[in-house]
């Protein structure tokens, strides 16, 4: 079915809040991928539909997960004065 016809068939209107900081950064993500946020809508309700379901994985980290992402957090934010002492720094962990 060509595109005109898809969009003529659109009777349908979906309405989010979201920040403005969220819509300006998710709309410049969109455009750099050449699409819109009304295009990346009808795509995730697509694909919601494609699995029934999300089309990605929810989890909630457990225990573990969430220590090892602070500790990267940390280690990340870390400067080192030299490769040499960054090496050293990381082995003792």
């Amino acid at each position: 079915m060509p595109v005109t016809a898809l969009k003529n068939n659109m009777e349908a209107e979906i309405r989010t809040r979201v920040t403005s900081d969220l819509k300006t950064e998710a709309v410049q993500i969109l455009n750099s991928c050449g699409l819109n946020v009304s295009d990346a809508v009808r795509l995730f309700l697509t694909q919601v539909v494609t699995h029934r379901g999300l089309p990605f994985e929810i989890k909630i980290p457990n225990a573990t997960t969430v220590a090892a992402m602070k500790e990267s957090r940390k280690l990340v934010s870390a400067k080192a004065q030299s490769f040499d002492s960054l090496i050293n720094e990381l082995e003792k962990k």
